[in-house]
C-alpha cells in the first residue's frame, strides 16, 4: 500500500481537495505508474459538475503520462522504467468492434467504465478504509496511478511527457477525427468549431495532410492567433448564423468537412449548416446525456451529407499515440504550443476555473511540483 498526495472530489458539484489517499499494489495485469503529467480536460469538469455520472468520491483525471514503477503478475505490455502515456479506453480485444479493428467501441471497456473501478471490477484507492472511485480507469490527477497494462501505451525514446499527456485525450480525439474517421484529403476545405485543445488538434491535423482551407471558429479572440500558429488559414470569431455567413465567404459553396468540438447542440446546426453538398460533418464535443440534434431531414437525403460521430478519434491507441509522439519529435506537429500553463496538483480548482472562462487551450498538472511556474 502505497500512501500519496491525490485529488479527490465527494460530490458533484464540489471543489476538489487535495488530500492523502492509499494505492494498493498493482494486480494481476496492472502496472503502477508514476504520473508525471495529467491535462485538465472538460470531460473532467462533466464529470465533477454531475454532467456526467460518476460513482464518488472519486479521484478525476484522464490524461495522464508517466513512468511504469512497477507491474503485477502477468504483465507482458510493459516493464518498470518504461515511459508511457495512458489510455483510457483499453480495449478488450475479444468483442466484436475490437475484433473489427474498432478498438475505441470496444464493448466491455464501455460497458465497464461508468462503475468506477478498474478493467474486471478491482479498486486500489482508498482513504482511511473508505473505498475510492476510479475516473475511466485511470485517475491521474494523482502522483501514483494503477492502471490496466492496455492503458499503458509505450512512448518513443526522449518523449516529452506533458505533451504526452495531451495526446493521452485531447490531441488523440482530435486528430483521430481527421486522420482515422473524416480521413480529410489533400487540397479539400475544412472547417473547425471551438478552439480548445480538441479542435486546435483537429486543425493541426488537417494541415498536416494538406487540406488547402483550415477554418477555425470560436467566440474568444483571443485564440486567434494561436489557431493561426496550430494550422489555421483562416479564423472566425463569431458564433451562429454569422459564423456560417462568415465561412460562407470564405468557402462559398461550403466546406468539404465540418469538426464540432464543443458539443453544444446549437453549434452543431451551425457546423452542419457550413458544408457544402456532399459535405461530412464529424462531431467530436460531447453533449450532456438526454441533449438531442437535430438535422432537416429532407435537405440530409437531397445534398447527400453525412453527419457522424468520433469517439476517442476512432484511434487505435497502440499505434496512433506513438506516430503522433515521434511526429511531434521531428517537428512536424507543434503539439507543445497547446499547453497554456502548468499547475501544481494543488491548484486544480484554479485550473478548472481557467479553462471554464476560456484563459487556456489546455492546462496540465504536474504533481510534483509545489508551486505553479510562470508560463502564461
Amino acid at each position: 500500500m502505497t500512501e500519496m498526495p491525490a485529488a479527490v472530489i465527494e460530490a458533484p458539484g464540489r471543489e476538489l481537495t487535495v488530500e492523502a489517499v492509499e494505492l494498493a499494489e498493482p494486480g494481476p495485469g496492472e502496472a503502477r505508474v508514476r504520473i508525471e503529467a495529467s491535462g485538465v480536460c472538460h470531460s473532467d469538469w462533466n464529470a465533477a459538475t454531475g454532467a456526467s455520472i460518476t460513482p464518488m468520491p472519486a479521484v478525476l483525471g484522464h490524461e495522464g503520462a508517466g513512468v511504469v514503477e512497477e507491474v503485477g503478475p502477468g504483465v507482458s505490455l510493459v516493464r518498470p522504467g518504461d515511459r508511457v502515456v495512458l489510455s483510457w479506453l483499453p480495449w478488450c480485444g475479444r468483442c466484436a468492434p475490437c475484433l473489427r479493428g474498432e478498438l475505441s467501441l470496444c464493448a466491455v471497456a464501455m460497458n465497464e467504465m461508468g462503475d468506477g473501478s478498474l478493467p474486471g471490477g478491482g479498486f486500489r484507492l482508498s482513504r482511511n478504509g473508505e473505498r475510492i472511485y476510479h475516473y475511466s480507469y485511470l485517475s491521474t490527477f494523482a502522483r501514483y496511478a494503477v492502471v490496466h497494462e492496455r492503458s499503458c501505451i509505450v512512448l518513443p525514446d526522449g518523449a516529452d511527457l506533458s505533451v504526452a499527456a495531451l495526446v493521452g485525450c485531447a490531441v488523440m480525439t482530435g486528430m483521430g477525427a481527421i486522420l482515422n474517421k473524416a480521413r480529410v484529403t489533400p487540397g479539400s476545405s475544412v472547417a473547425v468549431f471551438g478552439a480548445g485543445g480538441v479542435g486546435l488538434s483537429a486543425a493541426m491535423a488537417a494541415r498536416f495532410v494538406g487540406a488547402e482551407q483550415v477554418i477555425v471558429v470560436d467566440t474568444i479572440a483571443a485564440k486567434a492567433e494561436l489557431a493561426s500558429q496550430m494550422g489555421a488559414t483562416h479564423v472566425v470569431t463569431a458564433s451562429g448564423d454569422m459564423a456560417e455567413e462568415l465561412i460562407r465567404e470564405i468557402a462559398p459553396r461550403g466546406v468539404d468537412y465540418a469538426v464540432e468540438a464543443t458539443g453544444l447542440p446549437r453549434v452543431a446546426t451551425a457546423a452542419f449548416n457550413s458544408t457544402r453538398r456532399g459535405g461530412m460533418l464529424v462531431m467530436i464535443g460531447l453533449a450532456p446525456e438526454g441533449v438531442d440534434v437535430s438535422f432537416p431531414a429532407a435537405l440530409l437525403v437531397r445534398s447527400e451529407r453525412v453527419v457522424t460521430g468520433t469517439l476517442y478519434g476512432s484511434s487505435r491507441p497502440p499505434l496512433d499515440m506513438p506516430m503522433l509522439m515521434r511526429l511531434h519529435a521531428e517537428g512536424r506537429l507543434p503539439l507543445e504550443k497547446l499547453i497554456t500553463t502548468r499547475y501544481p496538483l494543488e491548484k486544480v480548482n484554479e485550473a478548472f476555473d481557467d479553462m471554464r472562462r476560456g484563459r487556456v487551450v489546455r492546462g496540465v498538472l504536474i504533481p510534483w511540483e509545489e508551486t505553479p511556474n510562470a508560463d502564461r
